[in-house]
């Protein structure tokens, strides 16, 4: 009987020590998977941070570069003369106004097809493989190449349509290109609506419209508009579209109507950077272009910006 008990109590004391020691090797093993993680997340965060200053670096050094080789050529002459041959004649009137009219096409296009192909699919359609594709094709068409969109455009607009080099031409191809941007933002700002406020809304009579236009739109309206102050900037900086689609560089007469031919800042910067390699006097010009376009983007995203922080604070 006493032997079966010291065995007893020696199997248990062995069993005992067998689990505190499972249990020491099990706290060194999650102690070194701590440790090992702290690492990685200090490795990842000075490799972020790396990154983070050298893309400052670098957008510094060109900015600089940029004021730097303008100082002196932006004046009340460059901002009000027309183009010329001559680089010290030479003004951007007419591509500041051709810029602003194309803008004014392109904004009012994108955010009334935009916006309203995403109220559609998020509120209208039926939920399904067809509107599954149609996502998925919109999606996709946020990643293709802008010079497609001005063969397009070079094909529909410029000669299906007989429209041309004009101002209409360009605001409407650049209006296709922007446009997957605006829907796909849009539709993630809906989807992000809470549905109880649309239960609310018809638990009060509303009709599905009114719903829409009333609760769920403004609600979603930061989103959408941050989605358009991206697609806009974008629009007013694009390059190939216009290029595709022939856009003049050399126009002495400024833009008056929708349909006469224009330039743009974005074209102007292009060939004139081309063109520092004859004449050095262009660089200075392109660089000064390159100021103003900066500027006229800063004015555009601040609009944009008060526009979204006061449907913030109201809704």
């Amino acid at each position: 009987m006493k032997n079966t008990s010291y065995i007893y109590n020696e199997k248990k004391q062995e069993s005992q020590e067998i689990g505190s020691m499972k249990t020491y090797i099990n706290a060194e093993t999650s102690r070194r998977r701590m440790k090992k993680r702290i690492f990685i997340d200090k490795a990842a965060r000075i490799l972020f941070s790396f990154t983070i200053v050298f893309a400052l670096f670098v957008l510094g050094l060109l900015l600089y570069r940029v004021i730097s080789e303008s100082i002196g050529w932006i004046d009340l002459q460059f901002l009000t003369s027309r183009l010329s041959i001559s680089a010290e004649k030479a003004g951007i009137k007419g591509v500041i106004i051709g810029s602003i009219m194309l803008i004014s096409i392109v904004a009012p296009v994108t955010l009334f097809l935009g916006v309203g192909t995403a109220i559609y699919m998020e509120e209208y359609s039926k939920k399904g493989r067809i509107q599954s594709l149609i996502n998925t094709n919109i999606a996709n068409l946020s990643g293709v190449p802008s010079v497609i969109f001005g063969i397009l455009g070079l094909t529909v607009f410029g000669r299906l349509f007989n429209l041309g080099s004009s101002i209409l031409a360009g605001g409407l191809t650049m209006s296709l290109l922007v446009l997957p941007i605006v829907v796909v933002a849009s539709q993630e700002a809906l989807r992000a609506v809470p549905n109880y406020l649309r239960e609310a809304s018809y638990a009060l009579g509303a009709t599905k419209w009114t719903t829409v236009r009333r609760i769920v739109l403004p609600t979603a309206m930061p989103g959408i508009m941050t989605g358009s102050i991206l697609s806009l900037s974008r629009a007013i900086g694009e390059t190939a579209p216009l290029v595709v689609l022939g856009i003049p560089t050399l126009i002495l007469s400024t833009p008056a109507k929708l349909t006469d031919d224009f330039t743009a800042l974005p074209i102007q910067i292009y060939y004139w950077t081309l063109d520092a390699v004859l004449t050095k006097e262009y660089a200075n010009l392109a660089a000064a272009t390159i100021v103003v376009l900066l500027i006229l983007l800063f004015v555009m995203n601040s609009i944009a910006i008060l526009i979204r922080n006061k449907f913030q604070r109201r809704y």
